[in-house]
């Protein structure tokens, strides 16, 4: 009998959030060891819940959300959606410029697969989130990343994206509030990256699931707002992180630019949408609820609010560390600190997270599975209160003493 062997299409592409880490940690579980999981963004485990009023809208719509809706979304959905862009300047979003999805995550796949063709390039920031450097390729394109900078509080660098575009570039994404760094870029290199797309006729994909968790004086720049009617921009965002319900799956997509020369690309998105039937109705009712009552997400990202006080002392911990630098996040929920590689020994930044596993039963992400150049970096999430966090870098740091020494 032949070997079943998995698609070619997936030689390339790699998700080590979830990764061979990860199972090597469910390993060590099934032994009976304790792992502190701080490899993934997800809110529920660490005591974060939804707002009441979320929930409560949901179970109240339960009853007419039992059939297919709209593969677009449902309409009150989609007009929240498009009344909070109104609200945040963009005035000429409208209903129909809107598309609903189970999690930003199937918006950029059906996006891609909508938009790429074999042998186009898409520019990646490095470090990114890894769904975008899988996505582009498992659509036949070619992730190329660019770097950003972490001398410069991680904002992308343009002369080096300028550098990468070549006649077969079609699109440049940003990841802003960047996840894994915690960036959030400066109006300067948003209209900066905003005017090479304009002046290199590309399509801007900005992932801005991030944008309401911002610290101290940090201001996020919708890219869309930059892009005006004569760049085609595609923003997505959802609930998942501000609004702690990331198993909702509730994510939505808003287009915005020059879409009467984008009618072709909008069908083929539609017949994306239409072949999925919908994204999850339930969760869709929530949408509207959370979009115009009261920003509970306000309560965490000051000080005195978990998001912010685990923030700040992640980064303290970790800069206090010998051999360990980290730049102080803006947004979003992760530490990237960096490793003196030539202090530690360390060559292989993954076989160093699986020794962290293996000795000290943390479980963290190593910086090359956010497509980074060097094996010098690792993602922290900062969610766990403030004494488990402490005792996580404790942990660290008593294993990267071990391995100085």
């Amino acid at each position: 009998m032949r070997q079943i062997t998995q698609s070619k299409k997936l030689k390339n592409v790699r998700y080590d959030v979830r990764g061979p880490i990860l199972v090597e940690a469910q390993r060590l579980e099934s032994l009976g060891h304790k792992i502190l999981k701080l490899n993934i963004g997800n809110t529920a485990p660490f005591g974060f819940e939804a707002p009441p009023t979320i929930l409560a809208d949901m179970i109240q719509h339960l009853p007419e959300a039992q059939g297919y809706s709209d593969s677009r979304g449902i309409y009150s959905a989609r007009t929240a959606v498009a009344q909070y862009y109104q609200s945040r300047g963009l005035v000429d979003t409208h209903v129909e410029d809107i598309f609903i999805g189970n999690g930003v995550s199937e918006l950029i796949t059906m996006v891609l697969q909508t938009f790429v063709d074999d042998g186009n390039e898409i520019l990646v920031p490095a470090p990114d989130y890894p769904l975008w450097t899988g996505a582009v390729t498992l659509s036949g394109g070619t992730p190329v990343h660019y770097r950003c900078d972490e001398s410069n509080a991680w904002n992308p660098d343009l002369e080096d994206i300028e550098s990468k575009i070549t006649a077969n570039t079609h699109a440049i994404v940003l990841i802003n509030p960047n996840n894994p760094t915690g960036a959030v870029y400066s109006e300067e290199i948003v209209k900066g990256i905003v005017d090479i797309a304009r002046r290199h006729d590309l399509v801007i994909f900005s992932d801005e699931i991030y944008e309401k968790i911002l610290f101290d004086e940090a201001k996020h720049h919708h890219a869309a707002t930059f892009a005006g009617d004569d760049v085609l921009c595609l923003t997505f965002s959802g609930l998942s992180k501000a609004y702690r319900v990331c198993g909702y799956r509730a994510g939505w997509l808003m287009i915005s630019g020059p879409t009467h020369l984008a009618t072709d690309f909008l069908e083929g998105l539609t017949l994306m949408a239409n072949m999925r039937m919908c994204a999850n109705v339930p969760a869709q009712h929530a949408i509207q609820t959370a979009l115009g009552g009261y920003q509970s997400i306000n309560e965490l990202i000051v000080p005195g609010g978990r998001f912010y006080d685990q923030m700040m002392l992640a980064d303290t911990l970790l800069n206090e560390i010998d051999g360990v630098t980290n730049v102080r996040p803006q947004g979003a929920l992760y530490c990237f600190p960096k490793l003196d590689t030539e202090m530690f020994g360390i060559t292989d930044d993954q076989e160093f997270v699986l020794d962290l596993l293996r000795r000290k039963h943390i479980l963290v992400t190593h910086g090359t599975g956010f497509n980074w150049f060097e094996p010098d970096h690792f993602r922290l999430v900062c969610l766990p209160d403030e004494d488990v966090l402490t005792e996580a870098i404790g942990r660290i740091a008593e294993h990267l003493d071990e391995i100085r020494r």
